[in-house]
């Protein structure tokens, strides 16, 4: 029986019916096309993928052996791969086809390595980090003689990211040695179609691509859970744990539930007042995310699999990929912040094709119940947010080239064609490739006398690596990873908890006590990057672990979509949502103003500390915070004054003894995107922000080590090498691009410069209502209750916070009102 036979029989036998999407893939791959498949999630991409080389490369007739590494399959993360690699299996043994499926991650035992380096599977799953390290043996291109084809699951994961630009890299070297390979992307929320083709490929391969889509957006069902009372004045976080006991009860009505948090911080909160709240349910929720240790987390997917546990409170860690067909809830702990990310968790419940996923909304704060009507009405018309591509990201090009050195050498002029063949570097000026080349061969201006930093030579006419020390290093820090240093936290007989960061762990001395890992613990003692605990003898509420960098912003197209909900006015037709949160939108319209797309609403307001002006253009809390610094700096500059600075998603405010109560003229000067770059790198420390981040770009480019295992280093160790190098390119090489790099990153990551410009455009053009207010608005208090806490103790300011809550709320009680002032 031929293969096409034997798959369609198989379908019938499971009782399916190969999609439309479906069928076109394997048609294009059978036509040697590479391409990028967009369709919800659970909607049957991997079978589309996967089935596709099978039906293209399985001999007609019996097969003389097993079949050689034919298939590279590009996970994200390598806690699916394990995953991945069984559901690929299935039908592999169902068809009895002669073919196998292995995984070579981080994770990968010594002994299941070994048995690679002998014998390379039918299919490999794999990451970009492992990928990288194969391509540094020279051993590897012809062991990868018979690869036809690399599908990369979840693209939208990697692109955007410096892995992404890792992953742009390797393609393009697997491409230059197999011309006819063919490449197929995985994405299921992604509103760049094309220019995601473009990253995945490079622009000569995509220009011939395909570009499928699935069926149609899956049908999700978005509930949100309403609180019994609504405060009218409220603020970030305060609501979410008063909703436990109706959590507890959604939990017990269904057979299990993935409950996702924003944050790791948030699911160790939320995980342990579920214990405390019902002592009963120890043993039957889990607790995953990242920083946990990964026996732990893989005991929480088994038991959500094997149907054992009633929920496991989550982050991101459980986005992706892992089929958890048994799930039929997911509670989402906050707003998710963008429509990308509530479609992707939303999926992972009602994991299969026809099921609807339902997904069940619960606010921390009453203006959150607004986004999730906000995200079900950009999810009912289709609208995603994009994924923006990185571009000459230096750091991954210098380590590419030593990798490329490490596995066999190249030759200049080739490798610079097959770096230009990717997105990431099509633009790459011949200054700039010049530039990386003399870095890996001479250490460029500043540090070509330290022999170590002269790791690429030329020999017989290519450029190799031969020091068999620097190449040991090499291999063990490949990646573009970076993170704080890592604490390992574990009893005192060696049993792994997980990691927290060291910033935090500094902070505890030895008997305090903090939650971690879903357990409360105390600290014995902090030596050698390892925190030593043991069970507290008598717990107590303690310090919950934070990460950095862990709080996503509202998306532009999500904070555009609020913003629209907020100016509509009231009708039958609302939903339950804005039903429920309409007194708080009625309030803000009776004492200023309610915000929208067409018009910017600046609120100016007086109390005890000073004057304050709120401006609300709903960009989120990156593109505001530059907007915040900026605008004081230009305000400062006419009239000089001590503006302090606090933002969130919906807006900013500056707050000083006096000076803010400015003309619509003197606002709208101080909102021009004319000058921009030069006002923030004038207002901004700039040259310290990138000092700091140098420390991600000098590990990724090779120059710091940040350690072997068993071996770490130190953050004081990291930042201090870190550090001196910048202070040495600055002053002897100030033309290094690894520093232009990070003054550039800075401004795109930490203050989001695309979309800061971009809403600098759009307020230019919209008009302006400035309104005096005699007292804090609804959307001014949350603003107003942040920057209280960054300059009061936190007893003052929690009474001071209690006092002004008491105030504002008996003044709304009243039913009669100052109007605000409209002023010119």
């Amino acid at each position: 029986m031929r293969i096409r036979e034997r798959i369609d029989q198989w379908f019938a036998q499971q009782g399916w019916q190969p999609f439309d999407f479906q069928k076109d893939l394997w048609q294009a791959y059978a036509a040697g096309e590479s391409g990028l498949l967009h369709a919800p999630t659970g909607q049957g991409k991997t079978l589309a993928a996967f089935l596709a080389p099978l039906l293209a490369h399985t001999p007609s007739g019996p097969a003389p052996s097993v079949a050689p590494l034919t298939i590279l399959w590009l996970t994200p993360l390598r806690a699916l791969a394990s995953d991945t690699a069984q559901s690929l299996e299935r039908p592999l043994l169902d068809l009895d086809l002669p073919w196998t499926v292995a995984t070579r991650t981080g994770d990968t035992s010594a002994t299941q390595r070994k048995k690679l380096k002998q014998r390379l599977p039918s299919c490999l799953v794999t990451t970009p980090e492992s990928l990288a390290l194969f391509l540094t043996y020279p051993e590897t291109r012809q062991r990868f003689r018979h690869l036809r084809c690399v599908i990369v699951d979840e693209w939208h994961e990697l692109m955007g990211t410096k892995r992404g630009v890792q992953t742009e890299l390797n393609l393009a070297r697997l491409r230059a040695w197999l011309p006819e390979l063919r490449t197929w992307g995985l994405s299921a929320t992604l509103g760049n179609l094309d220019e995601a083709r473009e990253a995945l490929l490079g622009s000569e391969l995509a220009q011939r691509a395909r570009t499928l889509q699935g069926r149609a957006f899956k049908k999700i069902e978005i509930e949100t859970l309403l609180p019994e009372e609504i405060e009218r004045f409220p603020w970030s976080g305060h609501l979410g744990i008063r909703m436990l006991p109706q959590v507890v009860k959604r939990l017990h009505a269904a057979h299990s539930t993935l409950l996702f948090t924003n944050t790791r911080s948030q699911s160790e909160i939320w995980f342990q007042a579920l214990l405390d709240f019902q002592p009963e349910l120890a043993g039957r929720i889990a607790l995953h995310h990242g920083s946990i240790d990964r026996k732990a987390r893989q005991l929480a997917e088994e038991g959500l699999k094997q149907g054992d546990l009633l929920a496991v409170v989550c982050t991101s860690s459980l986005d992706l990929g892992v089929d958890f067909s048994p799930v039929d809830q997911v509670v989402q702990i906050g707003s998710p912040k963008g429509i990308a990310r509530l479609l992707q968790r939303a999926g992972r419940s009602g994991h299969a094709p026809g099921q609807v996923s339902r997904i069940l909304g619960v606010p921390t704060n009453a203006f959150e119940l607004v986004e999730f009507a906000a995200a079900r009405d950009s999810l009912e018309i289709g609208q995603v947010e994009p994924r923006t591509p990185l571009r000459n990201s230096l750091d991954v090009l210098v380590q590419h080239l030593v990798t490329c050195a490490l596995g066999g050498g190249f030759e200049p002029a080739a490798m610079q064609k097959e770096v230009l063949s990717s997105h990431a570097f099509a633009e790459l000026s011949e200054a700039d490739w010049e530039w990386a080349l003399r870095f890996v061969t001479t250490g460029g201006r500043a540090l070509g006398a330290y022999p170590h930093y002269r790791k690429v030579v030329e020999l017989e006419g290519l450029h190799r690596v031969t020091d068999r020390q620097l190449a040991q290093t090499h291999r063990m820090t490949i990646g573009t990873i970076t993170s704080d240093t890592a604490i390992s936290v574990r009893y005192a007989n060696g049993q792994r908890l997980g990691t927290v960061e060291e910033w935090f762990i500094s902070g505890i001395k030895p008997g305090g006590q903090f939650a971690f890992s879903g357990k409360r613990l105390e600290l014995v003692r902090f030596r050698d990057l390892v925190a030593t605990v043991k069970p507290a003898s008598q717990p107590k509420k303690g310090q919950i672990p934070s990460w950095q960098g862990g709080k996503a912003p509202l998306s532009s197209e999500l904070a555009l979509a609020v913003a629209e909900r907020l100016a509509q006015p009231a009708s039958p037709d609302d939903p339950i949502e804005l039903s429920k949160v309409r007194p708080i939108l009625d309030l803000q319209q009776s004492w200023s103003h309610l915000p929208s797309r067409e018009r910017l609403l600046i609120e100016l307001t007086e109390t005890r500390e000073g004057q304050h002006a709120f401006l609300y253009p709903f960009a989120g809390r990156l593109a505001h915070e530059g907007l915040g610094n900026l605008v004081a700096f230009r305000l400062a500059r006419e009239n000089p004054a001590s503006i302090s600075i606090s933002v969130n998603d919906y807006g900013f405010e500056l707050r000083a003894r006096q000076g803010l109560f400015l003309d619509r003229e003197s606002w709208r000067q101080a909102l021009v995107p004319a000058n921009l770059l030069d006002d923030l790198l004038a207002c901004l420390n700039t040259a310290e922000l990138a000092k700091h981040h140098f420390r991600e770009i000098s590990r990724v480019a090779g120059l710091v080590l940040q350690g072997f295992p068993g071996q770490p280093k130190s953050n004081r160790s990291l930042q201090a090498s870190s550090g001196l190098l910048y202070e040495v390119f600055a002053q002897y090489d100030p033309e290094n691009r690894l520093l232009g790099q990070a003054r550039r990153e800075i401004l795109e990551r930490q203050l989001d410069l695309t979309r800061l410009k971009a809403t600098l455009e759009r307020l230019e053009t919209i008009e302006i209502d400035l309104l005096y207010c005699p007292r804090l608005t609804p959307l001014a208090f949350p603003l107003w209750a942040q920057q209280l806490h960054t300059h009061l103790s936190t007893e003052d300011a929690t009474t001071r916070l209690e006092n002004m809550l008491a105030d504002l709320t008996q003044e709304a009680s009243r039913g009669k009102v100052e109007s605000p002032e409209v002023l010119s």
